[in-house]
């Protein structure tokens, strides 16, 4: 009897399946070697070390995000070229998430302990993206990264300047999110209509707030 082919929707219930069984529970493995390597680890005051891993934190729930927008949109893209372009993205964002996890483990501090909140949202205003449309989905993209790379930039001014590891770490995340934004704009994202990159905005700066502590 022949298999049923996946329907976008059937696509959807894997992955989230999928999320919410292994995938939030797991340690990420990096392809690609931190860029904290070979940077001595300095000695940091208490306050320090708090304020480097909140920050770090805000940057991991980031990544968790990013993985979750990016597996959304890519299982109910229309276009293999498209939903290829969203998983090796999604792949560089598993980096950074290994990246991040491993700096808050150096900084005695943990990833935020509502990850499994932040993933579902995050896929489910993904998979919607999509669902209305490639041109959208890449547009969505566009925005999200711009405004990360924005985040990230703020965050290497707030980071301890002896905190050379994390702000390594920061400098690369925010060098490849500026080429995944580069990269849907070429595949033909179209510009977000408003008040959606206000209501983004709005979303992550919540984000951020309530991960700097939980």
């Amino acid at each position: 009897m022949k298999a049923r082919a996946l329907t976008p929707l059937d696509r959807v219930l894997v992955e989230i399946e999928r999320a919410l069984g292994s995938a939030l529970d797991s340690r990420p493995i990096a392809q690609r070697p931190s860029p904290a390597e070979g940077i001595e680890d300095t000695v940091l005051s208490d306050a320090e070390r708090r304020h480097a891993g909140g920050l770090m934190r805000i940057n991991h729930v980031g990544e968790v995000c990013a993985q979750a927008l990016y597996s959304g949109q890519a299982a109910v893209a229309r276009n293999e070229a498209l939903r290829s372009q969203l998983l090796e993205a999604a792949a560089e964002e598993t980096d950074h998430l290994a990246w991040c996890g491993e700096r808050l483990d150096e900084l005695g501090d943990r990833p935020s302990l509502l990850n499994p909140l932040w993933y579902g949202g995050a896929y489910a205003i993904g998979a919607v993206a999509g669902l209305i449309g490639d041109s959208l989905s890449l547009g969505f993209v566009v925005e999200t990264e711009r405004q990360v790379e924005a985040h990230l930039e703020g965050h290497l001014k707030k980071l301890p300047e002896a905190d050379q590891r994390s702000r390594a770490i920061v400098s690369q995340m925010k060098e490849d999110e500026a080429r995944h934004a580069d990269n849907a704009l070429a595949a033909g994202a179209a510009t977000l209509p408003r008040p959606l990159p206000d209501l983004m905005r709005a979303a992550a700066n919540l984000m951020r707030t309530v991960a700097y502590r939980v």
